[in-house]
């Protein structure tokens, strides 16, 4: 670890959505309930519980998929609503402890209490003190990871789900990153860890070995971000002014779309559509790149992008040419967009290298 010590909590709900779902409902509880889209409407699962997780429904999975897996499973539409009122009672918790907060979404944020007076300055107290509020008060459950850098600390949330919480300290932080497989790495989704496990690499303490000219010439400029993150290296701060990093606009079709030219028509509905969006976005920064996402019927996907400050229809056009003959597959989903300036460089090169080709 490199500077001074800082202490970091990432604090993650269980079950978020569902967690919800079984307190304002509870016959609910110690059933298989999950919050998404219908089966007849191509919907997928938002988030589902750990008796739903048991028979291995999980997010994003198609409800057709999960509701065969687990055939009493109880579906319910999301009630955002419900939601929001939920994680503004968090935050308003997390507020007692810092000003020092960065949301990663409704249920989930990092804390630095580096210089907070609490319980003498106590990262595990504070964390603990920070679940037992969410419980008492929400009527929810929490778990934590406790650590000196935001990805450690958000690595250790996951080891004791649910309702749990882990430390990693200064001085067990080396090796506990070496043991991670790394998958674990911030930004290594399963196309990346295959890639890494095809070349050798199976754990952080194997990354290590590897030079540093050896990743940037595998993953281009993430490979420096790798080189660090495997000796859990992370000089991230906790930042509570994030700028826009993207924005788009996607639909999931009842129907497949049968061919190209079908594609093309969906096409230029979702960009009429995102165009609207762009324009109510009075904050919105000046676009790098355009995107268009393509989920195909048997769920693989691919995202194709340029460079471009001001796309024309165009330029989704052939982008959506060049991803769909990447499988030339029917079509379930569409998406498009754009990334901003702001976005981190090293966040653009890892998705290019986990487009699905």
């Amino acid at each position: 670890m490199t500077g001074t010590q800082r202490k970091i909590i990432h604090i993650d709900c269980d079950c978020f959505y569902a967690s919800v779902e079984t307190r304002d409902d509870p016959s609910l509880r110690g059933k298989p309930v999950a919050v998404g889209g219908r089966a007849e409407t191509r919907g997928v699962i938002a988030t589902c519980n750990y008796e739903a997780r048991r028979f291995g429904v999980r997010s994003a999975m198609a409800t057709s998929q999960a509701i065969k897996r687990c055939p009493g499973l109880i579906l319910l539409p999301p009630r955002f609503d419900a939601y929001r009122a939920a994680s503004r009672q968090i935050h308003a918790i997390y507020r007692d402890f810092t000003e020092l907060i960065e949301p990663l979404s409704l249920d989930e944020a990092y804390l630095d209490v580096t210089n907070a007076p609490h319980f003498q300055n106590s990262a595990t107290r504070m964390a603990l003190a920070i679940r037992d509020r969410i419980r008492a008060e929400v009527g929810i459950t929490a778990s934590a990871g406790i650590a000196a850098n935001k990805f450690i600390a958000k690595v250790a949330s996951d080891w004791n789900k649910p309702d749990g919480q882990f430390v990693v300290r200064p001085h067990e932080a080396d090796a506990f990153v070496a043991a991670l497989p790394v998958g674990k790495l911030f930004g290594v989704g399963k196309v990346t860890a295959a890639k890494l496990n095809e070349l050798g690499a199976q754990s952080c303490a194997d990354l290590r070995d590897w030079p540093l000219e050896k990743l940037t010439r595998h993953f281009g400029r993430f490979g420096q971000r790798l080189y660090e993150l495997c000796r859990g290296h992370d000089e991230r701060p906790v930042s509570n002014d994030q700028p826009r990093k993207s924005l788009s606009v996607e639909t999931t079709y009842v129907q497949d779309l049968r061919d190209l030219d079908a594609c093309r028509i969906e096409l230029q509905a979702l960009i009429a559509d995102f165009r609207e969006r762009l324009a109510r976005a009075k904050d919105a920064p000046l676009p790098y790149k355009a995107f268009v996402k393509i989920r195909f019927d048997d769920f693989s996907h691919t995202t194709v992008e340029c460079i471009s400050t001001h796309p024309a229809d165009e330029v989704w056009q052939a982008l959506l040419t060049e991803g769909w003959a990447r499988q030339r597959r029917p079509v379930r989903l569409l998406g498009v967009g754009v990334r901003f300036e702001e976005e981190k460089a090293l966040l653009r090169q890892l998705e290019l290298f986990q487009s699905t080709p």
